[in-house]
């Protein structure tokens, strides 16, 4: 199979952009992708459907101050995911 399912893909990506990136919030999610908030944040809520432990780390006094951590990755392979990240793009028409 030359590319994945486009869902699965998504959420992989954004898996691995919150395993990456310091301190990945929704905005910053936002700046690296160019994807819309609500795309962002639907994908970040089905993230645990693939068995992903993800949750939010408050860093701050509001609410919405902090950022996404990945604390196991499941039965999802993490090496496999970083080793193939330009497959998971390309199924996605990422550059």
């Amino acid at each position: 199979m030359n590319t994945l399912n486009r869902t699965f893909a998504r959420r992989l990506f954004i898996s691995y952009l919150i395993a990456t990136t310091e301190r990945p919030s929704v905005p910053a999610l936002i700046a690296l992708t160019g994807w819309p908030r609500r795309t962002i944040q639907d994908v970040i809520k089905v993230i645990p459907g693939m068995g992903v432990n993800i949750y939010f780390k408050q860093d701050g006094r509001r609410n919405n101050d902090g950022y996404y951590v990945i604390d196991s990755w499941g039965a999802i392979n993490s090496e496999w995911v970083k080793l193939n990240i330009d497959r998971i793009k390309r199924s996605l028409e990422l550059k």
